[in-house]
């Protein structure tokens, strides 16, 4: 990266990316479907060739990370491996195969009078986009920016700076290439957190901030946002094992859903057991999660089968662990399970593991997540597992989108009305 810029400096910088961004939104919203799938699925042959710069840049980010105070979690989220920049280029490609929102018809009808109605998919213009830690971030946010028509401003965490601007060069490269507009994808060059909150007052040319981190990165950007936010809060992911679970089936779950990436929002942090299977289940998953290096906080009746779990308090019940740590608690029935999601859950990922089809449609009825599962790991809430190629993140929001976010929930639509000299009386 160039010097940073000073105090005095940075206000004019970030006007001139948000209008050189409002600009390129311009010319993407009218971009071929064609050259758009051409700058992915090249971007997708540069991440594999330029593999090894990838690497050296992301080396010098995991290296500095102990000294920004990153725990182990935060760490495999930030590193780059050839299996991710694989996984990168393979979310690329996924996305030149979707279909383009920009244009798709979404209904259409015909007037009494003759007048023909279209709704049709639009993008929104500019998305500033706020992240930290994981670089492979980087390569989706502009993916699905791009492809749905939509400039992006990306500013990424100092702990990753390197990466990301290795990543951003890349893909700018690769846009100049494809014949679409470079500033269609910009990379904020500073970590001043000042630049932050300048972007976030420029509703002008800014039509979406998105914020991807920690509670108090998206809190402050909810607080300073001039424009809407689309946002997650914690990921306070709960598996519930019902009187009807296969007890094998659920401890493969648990241990996936708790173990296999601690470090991601769709990670479950809360285990709840109904209390018919709990003298059964919880020796066999209390020994199956410390093999794994978890740490343990029990409800009493937990702690009676599981004597090694410590004490949990009703902040841990709430707690978005992040991290090798998981709250358990007996419950009565599925209703006491349900209550206790509605009481400590964030909307975001639930899941049931049962045999019990009604069980199953009264937890999938009652959990008002963004997404809930039946019989399946938390960790498949997440949008290249769902065949959205990528995504832009999980949104806890109602308004406008929520879940997993694609190429279609970085798109509205307007009204295409026809007619043929029809005036109104």
């Amino acid at each position: 990266m160039s010097a940073p810029p000073s105090n005095a400096e940075l206000p004019a910088l970030c006007a001139d990316l948000a209008r050189q961004a409002k600009a390129a939104s311009h010319e993407l919203a009218i971009a071929p479907t064609a050259a758009k799938n051409r700058w992915l699925l090249a971007s997708a042959a540069a991440l594999e060739a330029r593999q090894a710069e990838l690497l050296d840049a992301n080396a010098k980010d995991v290296s500095a990370a102990p000294g920004f105070g990153l725990n182990a979690a935060a760490i495999d989220r930030l590193t780059l491996n050839p299996k991710r920049i694989a996984a990168m280029a393979e979310g690329l490609r996924q996305v030149a195969a979707l279909p383009d929102p920009v244009g798709e018809v979404r209904e259409a009808s015909q007037r009494p009078n003759g007048l023909q109605v279209l709704k049709v998919g639009v993008p929104l213009g500019v998305v500033f986009f706020i992240y930290e830690s994981r670089p492979n971030v980087t390569a989706d946010a502009a993916a699905l920016c791009v492809k749905s028509g939509n400039a992006v401003i990306l500013r990424g965490g100092k702990e990753a700076v390197h990466s990301n601007t290795a990543l951003h060069a890349l893909l700018s490269e690769e846009l100049t290439r494809a014949a679409l507009p470079a500033d269609a994808v910009q990379l904020v060059p500073t970590t001043d957190r000042a630049a932050v909150g300048h972007l976030l007052a420029m509703s002008d040319h800014i039509d979406l901030a998105i914020p991807r981190g920690g509670k108090s990165l998206i809190q402050r950007v909810a607080a300073e946002a001039r424009m809407p936010v689309l946002k997650h809060y914690d990921g306070v992911c709960h598996v519930y094992v019902d009187a009807a679970a296969d007890l094998a089936m659920a401890a493969r779950i648990v241990v996936n859903a708790k173990c296999q990436r601690p470090g991601t929002c769709n990670a479950a942090e809360c285990l709840l057991v109904h209390k018919a299977v709990a003298a059964e289940f919880l020796p066999l998953i209390g020994a199956a999660l410390a093999a794994n290096g978890v740490e343990m906080r029990g409800c009493d009746e937990t702690r009676r089968h599981v004597p090694g779990a410590r004490p949990a308090t009703d902040e841990d019940y709430r707690t978005e662990y992040l991290d090798l740590v998981i709250s358990i608690r007996v419950v009565a029935d599925l209703a006491g399970a349900v209550a206790h999601i509605a009481e400590y859950g964030s909307h975001h990922t639930d899941a049931i593991v049962t045999r019990d089809l009604n069980a199953a449609r009264a937890f999938t009825r009652q959990v008002d997540s963004a997404a809930v599962m039946v019989n399946a790991s938390t960790r498949f809430n997440d949008g290249f597992e769902l065949g959205l190629g990528a995504e832009i993140g999980i949104s806890t929001d109602r308004f406008h989108a929520r879940g997993p976010c694609g190429l279609r929930e970085l798109t509205t639509y307007k009204y295409l009305v026809t007619g043929d000299g029809h005036v109104r009386e």
